[in-house]
């Protein structure tokens, strides 16, 4: 079974967004993710790193996944406890369904100082975007 933590960032809202994700299995930490993926809001940020988890999943081809997050939001829309009523998030919401064919899957929240991991690698990957962005502004 892979347990992954991810973490999508947001500098500002709407800002520069990362993502972070860190896949253990049997306990030994065996992948790590982490990626700029341009201007947004953090919701958006929290479904793209799911989404980057579950297609790694997919990849290393494990069925059984246990994914936790810090975004209360995110894990109740994705249990179906709360509805997704932002329109951007829709397709999001579709894509990670789509994904959670062929997975038994488990979705947590878990409290925020239990998820640094995937916290530092996003907000890294957003810092980073944020500084190609302004080396780009300082060219022109």
């Amino acid at each position: 079974m892979l347990v992954i933590f991810t973490d999508g960032c947001c500098l500002g809202n709407p800002g520069p967004m990362g993502i972070g994700v860190v896949i253990y299995r049997d306990g030994v930490r065996v992948e790590e993710l982490d990626e700029y993926i341009g201007d947004g809001t953090n919701n958006v940020a929290e479904y793209t790193a799911v989404i980057r988890a579950l297609e790694t999943a997919h990849e290393m081809g494990d069925a059984k996944v246990h994914l936790k997050s810090d975004s209360q939001l995110l894990i109740r829309q994705l249990n179906n406890e709360y509805k997704v009523k932002d329109a951007k998030l829709r397709p999001l919401k579709k894509r990670v369904e789509g994904l959670c064919h062929g997975l038994e899957i488990h979705f947590e929240h878990i409290p925020r100082e239990k998820n640094s991991e995937a916290d530092k690698l996003s907000k890294e990957a957003a810092e980073l975007g944020r500084k190609r962005a302004a080396e780009t502004r300082g060219m022109k």
